[in-house]
Formats: structure tokens, sequence, C-alpha cells
């Protein structure tokens, strides 16, 4: 195991691309949140990553407790850095102004979508 991959699974994260063999490993929690979310909203619906982060604020309360109003913001970075990994494994499109824009440019306001199916 290497360090990176050892690190991940110390904070109960896991690591995930598809590797040559075609065989795909487990998702980071954070972008399954994101790929579920994205695939029910209407397709090419672009998404704010607010949106997303506190879609796993509400899902981190307890039945019947009222989220904190800012609870949201402790999972933005995750959201964040999870939305650059699958836009660059092609599994989402970062867009700005509606138009695609480069993962590792992310500044101002961005929104994620599903890839066009053409």
């Amino acid at each position: 195991m290497d360090k990176q991959a050892g690190a991940w699974s110390k904070c109960g994260m896991t690591q995930t691309h598809d590797t040559d063999a075609g065989t795909a490993k487990k998702l980071d929690p954070t972008a399954e949140a994101i790929l579920s979310f994205l695939r029910s909203v209407p397709p090419n619906k672009p998404v704010s990553p607010e949106h997303v982060a506190k879609e796993i604020a509400n899902g981190k309360t307890k039945p019947g407790e009222k989220p904190s109003p800012n609870l949201w913001r402790r999972y933005f970075q995750s959201v964040k850095d999870q939305a650059r990994h699958l836009a660059r494994t092609g599994r989402i499109e970062i867009t700005r102004r509606g138009k695609v824009c480069d993962p590792d440019d992310l500044k101002g306001v961005w929104r994620m979508r599903l890839p066009h199916s053409d």
C-alpha cells in the first residue's frame, strides 16, 4: 500500500479512479454524493457546489433535528476538491457562465453538471 492510499484509509475515505484493468476503486463519499445529486436533477441542469454541500450537511443531521445554517460550509471544500477530481476524470463538467471550464481554475461562481450525451 502506498503512502497516499494509507493516508486516505486512516481518515476513513477511499481514493477513487478507474484502472487500466477496467475495475473501478470505490469513490469518496463526497464524490458519490455529487454524482447522486447530479443524477437526481433534470439533464444538463447545472448545480452549484453549495447545493451539494447543503444536501450533505442535511444528511449528517439527526432525524428531527434542524441543521445549523452554516453546517454546509464544513463540506464545501470537500465538494470543491471532489468536483475537480470528477471533472478531470470526465465524470462531470464544471461550468462558468454556461461554458465548460478548466477544473484547475476554479474561482468565482461555477456550477457542475453531468457531461452532455451527444
